[in-house]
């Protein structure tokens, strides 16, 4: 029996697909829209994904010769997923410059504070050194985050609200994230990769809306 012949999807397509992963689209979607199987998609994803930087596309700040250029705050909030069924609920750990708008980092895990501290493992040390983190009042941020540098507010404070409209945005956005979804990611592998591409692809925004705003 002839080996069937290898799938050819052009770049042309291939980018059009990379976008399509951007908006609130499902999987099949994608596959009825540019007409390519399921199983070259996993495929395409999965390359994707494991081509992303660990450093989110983040244009960090720069500290010359010990002296702060800027204040530095970031927000810091929690998002509920889940994978595979609702009750293996995953949460979103999140932290953001409050002034750029860039996520800084983030962390998939459970709500307890082991998850909080790998997220603020996850933030790079020029803000774990330096910046002030506005939470909500959750509990597990506390013990974690250094205490001279954190502040528990409420909502009606307006000091998180920057991280809650991004959470809102990732809610729109990618289909997993959807309340109520039919979408809902199967592998924790692929719900992360997910996440990690809006927010690599968000950050680059990000930075070119400053270049040029």
């Amino acid at each position: 029996m002839l080996d069937p012949e290898p799938i050819v999807v052009s770049e042309e397509k291939r980018e059009l697909i990379k976008k399509l992963l951007l908006e609130r689209i499902s999987l099949r979607g994608i596959c009825r829209t540019v007409n390519v199987s399921m199983k070259w998609l996993l495929e395409f994803i999965t390359e994707t994904y494991d081509q992303l930087p660990d450093h989110l596309n983040v244009n960090l700040i720069e500290n010359k010769k010990d002296v702060i250029i800027q204040v530095l705050e970031c927000e810091v909030d929690e998002l509920w997923s889940f994978v595979g069924k609702r009750s293996n609920k995953q949460w979103v750990w999140i932290a953001m410059d409050a002034n750029t708008r860039q996520v800084i980092a983030f962390y998939v895990g459970d709500r307890g504070q082991e998850s909080a501290q790998k997220l603020w493992e996850n933030i790079p040390k020029c803000y774990r050194d330096h910046a002030t983190f506005y939470t909500d009042q959750y509990a597990s941020y506390e013990g974690v985050i250094p205490v001279e540098q954190h502040k528990a507010v409420t909502k009606q404070s307006g000091k998180v609200n920057h991280i809650e409209r991004f959470n809102c945005t990732l809610r729109q956005r990618v289909s997993r994230l959807v309340r109520k979804t039919l979408s809902f990611s199967k592998k924790l592998k692929n719900h992360i990769g997910a996440i990690k591409y809006f927010i690599c692809h968000y950050n680059l925004i990000k930075v070119e809306e400053a270049l040029h705003g």
